[in-house]
């Protein structure tokens, strides 16, 4: 019984552990955004601040254009989520229903498209977004991330679509309804766990893409967040803000480690079901 105890204490200690160790890059960033300037660099290093400053908060806003970053980013970051899910529910929807000749070669073949880096992508993105005079326009960013996600997201709600009864669909077509409206009102409500984890991978994808970002967005107003964050500047050119860095950093994770929090379970659904039936 002791020995028993013993092991799920030492199970409990090194789970503790795990999580100190994966949140301390995280903790170590609330801590510097709420140090005063001068004690960031002091030595020897001081793990907590003297007294919580939040001028840095202050000053993202009030320097610099952050608030419209953010703006930027949960709008792009949506619409492009609410696009790749809308098409890759369509194209899932005929892959794993209709028999369509060379589904399987389908799959495989935007599959081999997903493992294309942006960078490859990025001078004839370039060229086309400036021929359509789209810098500094949304759409610019949103078309390109709905468009990269697509792959991710077909696989993932086809796998999960397999999974459910074609009884289910039958029944549906005898009470008179159309296959856009068996999609809607059953496949889509059942794939429940499929959709959410499409959706919150795809809309952290979306949140954190630089390159693009950087390449199609020159104006401040423009930008999103991560680029914002790099572009942070001090007093002067040799001035690094950590401490509103920091801040920012804080400010743009939050809102993604609480979705992920909330939906966990969610996530885990989706992801072992495509994991079964991929």
């Amino acid at each position: 019984m002791k020995s028993k105890k013993g092991r799920m204490v030492f199970f409990y200690c090194l789970i503790a552990l795990v999580v100190l160790f994966s949140l301390s890059p995280f903790l170590w960033q609330v801590i510097t955004s709420f140090k005063p300037s001068q004690e960031i660099f002091s030595r020897p290093v001081k793990y907590l601040p003297s007294h919580i400053d939040l001028s840095a908060y202050s000053r993202i806003f009030i320097r610099h254009p952050f608030g419209r970053q953010i703006l930027n980013s949960i709008f792009i970051a949506s619409i492009s989520t609410f696009l790749c899910l809308s098409v890759a529910s369509l194209a899932a929807y005929a892959v794993a229903r209709f028999k369509i000749m060379g589904g399987r070669g389908f799959l495989l073949f935007i599959l081999l498209l997903s493992l294309f880096p942006p960078v490859v992508l990025i001078v004839p993105l370039y060229e086309m977004v400036s021929s359509w005079g789209l810098m500094n326009n949304w759409l610019a960013l949103i078309i390109p991330y709905a468009s990269l996600n697509l792959p991710f997201a077909i696989w993932v709600m086809n796998s999960f679509f397999q999974q459910i009864p074609g009884a289910l669909e039958d029944a549906a077509k005898v009470d008179g309804l159309s296959r856009l409206g068996i999609l809607v009102r059953i496949i889509l409500p059942l794939s429940a766990p499929a959709l959410a984890t499409t959706a919150i991978l795809v809309f952290i994808f979306c949140w954190n893409e630089f390159l693009l970002a950087l390449t199609f967005m020159t104006r401040d107003a423009a930008r999103t967040v991560p680029v914002g964050i790099a572009m942070l500047s001090g007093a002067s050119q040799y001035e690094i803000p950590w401490d509103q860095i920091s801040a920012a950093t804080v400010l743009t994770t939050l809102p993604l480690v609480t979705f992920v929090i909330l939906f966990q379970r969610k996530i885990v659904e989706g992801l072992t079901a495509g994991a079964v039936k991929g």
